[in-house]
């Protein structure tokens, strides 16, 4: 049952060939024999999952069935679950069990599936490798040795390894597409505003994104139909028709005007992963795209503005977190000074401490101006820059990280060289637009990513022109040895 794609698998159910119930113990079962070596889950859920499961055969059997019922999925560990603990990948909220629930989850529910579980992820969303995670590094099923990608990385490994049919993920600097293109998933990141983030645990609220996580995009579509919308309870939210997003997906991309960035084609490109793209790039063409040399000028201060807006952001969003109203709290504090130092010192590991001093410096009197202006500045020229783009090509088409997955520890103990594994995806969030990462190729054995960025709200699209690729290659196709 696991080697179907989610599109297999709703077909299986509603034709009864299968029962909810069966395969959620099938996955529960795997996760149980294969866990142990990927640590992707943080909190597993049998008996919920096997109560919704029953619900949904019941609802199918009543013919009240949609696609997704029945399915079974994982969360990211930010997704408040109501009576499930919410932990986001930290000590400081190792104890917290959500009293309410997300948009997002709670639209899963409605669409009658079943939540196996939620996975791992670095510390409040912050990282590119998932080894900040307070549960402990993730693993990637292609190669165990090696990183799966952060901070969605638990659910990338959960769907690569077949540990669950798809999974949710959260994208505030590329936490979707990145990881995606290291474990050889499609993820997509949405247009700023089309999934609410009501009930996800905030690290940048400018930037974070949720979005869905499986093996090929027309599955993304399924998922994508459940969690768009406008949600009046998310001040962000666009109120904007959610489109059929399976309907297009068979649309020719004949005519389809391609464009490729020439700052993403630059000497810090690994050379397998430049000739991955060579190879889609040709594909697009035979498939009828037409493709054109663009230029994105200011793409290279993305990082650097990324990392005092972010930073910024999560130094104000994690504020609430003090051992007063929730979450972990110190020992026998002295007083209440004592009481907050502690608290907060030990709650938080190394990278969200450095998140919150550098955000609290960038926001600080008389910094203000220098860093946060400056880089809010900066976004919006990168935002510009897009917009010009995209009245020469329909969508951009680029790698997803410089290189495959690298190995565990190989980064850690270098902040900045790790921060430049985003330096793909970022523009994506500065600018606001959507963008679908899909497999183009393994090196050694590791799978090579490449992203598809388009204009707002083009994710039809967007999965459409992923879509026809995957019709044409088997990258998508393939699962991790032993798996």
């Amino acid at each position: 049952m696991h080697e179907k794609t989610l599109a297999e698998l709703s077909q299986a159910l509603r034709s009864k060939a299968i029962s909810s119930v069966e395969l959620t113990q099938h996955y529960l079962k795997r996760i149980e024999q294969f866990d142990g070596a990927l640590n992707s889950y943080i909190t597993v859920t049998p008996e919920l999952a096997l109560e919704q499961a029953r619900t949904a055969d019941a609802r199918i059997a009543a013919g009240d069935a949609g696609p997704l019922t029945g399915i079974a999925l994982a969360h990211k560990d930010l997704f408040c679950t109501q009576g499930v603990r919410t932990s986001c990948g930290s000590k400081m909220l190792d104890n917290f069990i959500a009293p309410y629930e997300s948009t997002v989850t709670q639209r899963f529910i409605d669409a009658g599936t079943v939540m196996l579980g939620k996975t791992n992820m670095d510390e409040f969303a912050m990282g590119s490798s998932n080894e900040s995670s307070f549960y402990g590094p993730v693993r990637n099923p292609w190669n165990s040795e090696h990183v799966p990608g952060g901070s969605s990385g638990g659910s990338a490994a959960a769907v690569a390894a077949r540990l669950c049919a798809a999974a949710t993920g959260t994208d505030t600097g590329g936490s979707i597409r990145q990881p995606a293109g290291f474990t050889a998933l499609t993820g997509l990141k949405p247009t700023y505003g089309r999934v609410s983030r009501w009930g996800m645990i905030a690290y940048a609220s400018s930037l974070d994104q949720g979005g869905p996580m499986a093996r090929n995009a027309e599955d993304c579509a399924l998922l994508l139909q459940a969690m768009a919308g406008f949600d009046p309870k998310d001040s962000t939210s666009v109120d904007a028709p959610v489109p059929d997003y399976s309907a297009s997906l068979n649309d020719s991309l004949k005519g389809l005007r391609i464009g490729l960035p020439k700052e993403y084609f630059s000497a810090g490109l690994d050379s397998a992963t430049a000739a991955a793209i060579e190879t889609a790039v040709q594909q697009f063409q035979a498939l009828g795209a037409e493709i054109k040399e663009i230029s994105l000028p200011n793409a290279e201060l993305a990082i650097p503005a990324y990392y005092v807006i972010a930073p910024a952001e999560a130094s104000s969003n994690l504020s609430r977190f003090d051992g007063v109203r929730f979450g972990y709290r110190c020992d026998n504090p002295a007083d209440l000074t004592d009481l907050y130092t502690r608290s907060r010192g030990e709650g938080f590991g190394a990278e969200v401490k450095r998140r919150i001093l550098v955000g609290t410096y960038a926001l600080s009197a008389g910094y203000y101006d220098a860093y946060y202006l400056k880089a809010q500045k900066i976004r919006r020229l990168i935002k510009n820059d897009f917009m010009a783009a995209y009245e020469q090509v329909d969508a951009i088409l680029c790698p997803t990280s410089p290189t495959p997955a690298f190995r565990i520890g190989e980064k850690i103990d270098d902040p900045v060289s790790l921060y430049l594994t985003d330096i793909y995806t970022i523009t994506a969030n500065l600018a606001g637009v959507p963008g679908i990462a899909l497999p183009a190729g393994f090196a050694n054995g590791l799978p090579i990513g490449m992203q598809l960025l388009g204009p707002y709200f083009s994710e039809a699209r967007l999965l459409n022109i992923a879509h026809q690729y995957q019709q044409h290659t088997d990258w998508h196709t393939r699962a991790p040895a032993g798996y």
